[in-house]
This record gives C-alpha cells, structure tokens and sequence, in this order.
C-alpha cells in the first residue's frame, strides 16, 4: 500500500509541475517578483503634478531624457511611437517621456517637443531632489554635467522602464549597441518581448 501511495503521489507532483509555465525568455531583464514603486510626484506636459497612480492601469514604457539630446532621445521617442502603435490595439500602453533637465525643461517646451512624435506621450520632469530618487527607484540613471554653462549635455540612461498595470516595475529593455553607433532599442525585438511578458504576468 506504501508503494502505491507514493507512486501516486508521484504522478501527482508531475502533473503539478507540468501544469506550471516558465516564464518567458526575453532579451530584456525582467523582474520575476516585480519591484513595488515609492511615492512620488512629477510635474507633467500641461503643468499637472502627477503621481503613482498615473501608471495604474496600462503598461507604462519610461524612457529618460532631455529635449536638447541631439540624437539618442529623439531616435528612442520616434521608436517608441512604432511601438506604441503596434501595441496599442491590443494592450492599454502608454509612453513616458522622464526629462532629466528640469533646469531647461519646463512643461511648455516638454510639450511642444512629445508633441511632435504622440499628442498621447507623457512627458514629465521634476527638480533634481525628488527626480533623481525616482529615476533609481525605476532601475535607470542620469549624470548632470556643469549646467552652470548655457551649453552642456547630460548623461543619462539608453534603457527603457517597464511598468505593469499596477504600478510595479517588470522589466528593462536595453538597447543595442555597435561600434560606431547610437545605442538605441530594437522595435521588432521590444515589441515580441513585450508580448511575452505581459501575457505571461
């Protein structure tokens, strides 16, 4: 009796275990328990703060930025505006456009410049005490260079931010880099890991 008891508890822990998916295999690293937000509060394109619960309810793309970027960001917004047209019949998505330059970027100019790629683009910024704790919170980075001059740029992340329905921070998706290239995102490669994710979590 011990000896059928086990064999069937056998087949039943396989029957479990097959019933069970593994998650899916992106290029994009993706966080399996995603990652909570912390409170926050940006100031968005039409001067509104904005806070967590902006993200609820769709997947969020984040991108970091500065409307001065001669060429990273804007490549990156055009790519995105591929991409949220390609999901957008099937997924709620929305683009966030984070300006990492809050001393030359007010909600005017940010509106102006998402404009032109997506009227439906998010663009938001805030000064650097509450921007900078956020942007490491969404597993990103920036560098200021001396903003005393009139001229100067700033170094920031090429990554774009996954954030779910709920808030959370799911994934990050790197861009490509070549020698002697701008390194931006792959579209057709974001697009398909999109999907695997999101109809994974």
């Amino acid at each position: 009796m011990r000896f059928i008891f086990l064999v069937i508890m056998s087949a039943v822990l396989i029957s479990l275990t097959g019933c069970q998916k593994e998650p899916p295999i992106t290029q994009a690293l993706v966080y399996e328990n995603a990652k909570q937000l912390k409170p926050f509060e940006l100031t968005d394109q039409n001067g509104q703060i904005i806070s967590n619960e902006a993200l609820i309810g769709s997947w969020n793309f984040l991108f970091l930025g500065y409307t001065s970027c001669p060429d990273i960001c804007p490549m990156t917004l055009a790519k995105l505006q591929q991409v949220k047209r390609s999901l957008s019949s099937e997924f709620p998505v929305k683009v966030w456009f984070v300006s990492v330059d809050p001393n030359r970027d007010n909600s005017e100019k940010l509106k102006l410049y998402t404009q032109y790629f997506d009227p439906e683009f998010i663009a938001a910024t805030a000064d650097h005490p509450k921007l900078f704790p956020f942007v490491r919170d969404i597993g990103l980075m920036y560098a200021m260079a001396d903003s005393k001059l009139t001229q100067y740029s700033v170094d920031h992340s090429a990554s774009i931010a996954l954030i779910d329905a709920k808030g959370q921070l799911r994934a990050i998706f790197k861009p490509e880099f070549a020698p002697n290239t701008i390194p931006t995102i792959n579209t057709d490669q974001l697009i398909d890991d999109f999907k695997k994710i999101a109809r994974f979590y």
